[in-house]
């Protein structure tokens, strides 16, 4: 596990080490996910649900899926949900009746426009290349389907964004330690550096095929929802 300091991982030291992580700290990470959101990340999960605006029995795929919170927001919504992560740990720590499959969410074992619809919980980060991944969703992703992408972000508002900074660099972290792994979440705050500019990731997403692709800001900006058609 990388220590405070280290470079960030890339490449397949970057895949391994994401793995592990999340290997580790499943047993604990749907409540760490409440207490350090103050559980807000239910609602944000259920907003990108209905922005997706797809019919009932509409397939989506929940990409990086952890321990199936997000599937279980789209069964609820009456989508069929089936999740993927390359995670064993987390998969074995899933609470959710949604089928779950064990996969690179680079190399989906997944038709050319077999879904409906794609949704991803706070995991673009954690992707070995972002441009391969976007091109995947793309790939998946039927003519007119639609996508649903949560991720953290940075406060426009000066004073938010120096509160925000200290809360997701030093509380974070130490909260983790306390309750899981403070390695990881001392990661999980520094991973946001993977993340290009916004308007460079909606740039990549329109070459991927998502060309009205936008982003909306959640609770004073510390996080994000990106949504999109397939052309």
């Amino acid at each position: 596990m990388r220590k405070p300091g280290d470079a960030l991982p890339t490449g397949p030291e970057k895949v391994r080490a994401v793995r592990e992580m999340f290997d580790a700290i499943a047993p604990r990470y749907d409540r760490l996910n409440r207490i350090l959101t103050f559980g807000m990340d239910t609602g944000w999960r259920r907003r990108t649900v209905t922005a997706l605006g797809l019919p009932s029995g509409s397939l989506v795929l929940d990409l990086a899926c952890g321990t199936g919170d997000f599937c279980n927001d789209l069964t609820a919504a009456g989508l069929r949900a089936v999740g993927f992560d390359n995670s064993p740990g987390m998969l074995a720590s899933a609470n959710t009746k949604a089928p779950l499959v064990l996969a690179d969410a680079l190399r989906l074992p997944v038709a050319d426009g077999g879904a409906d619809g794609v949704t991803c919980g706070f995991a673009l980060r954690n992707v070995a290349d972002l441009g391969t991944f976007f091109a995947e969703v793309a790939r998946v992703v039927r003519p007119g389907g639609r996508i649903g992408l949560l991720e953290v972000a940075e406060p426009r508002w000066r004073p938010a964004r120096v509160g925000h900074s200290i809360y997701f660099k030093k509380v974070v972290p130490l909260i983790g330690g306390l309750l899981s792994d403070r390695a990881a979440y001392a990661y999980l705050p520094a991973s946001a550096a993977y993340l290009p500019p916004p308007t460079e990731m909606l740039t990549m997403l329109a070459d991927a095929g998502f060309p009205d692709a936008r982003r909306r800001l959640l609770f004073m900006g510390a996080s994000q929802l990106i949504v999109g058609t397939r052309a």
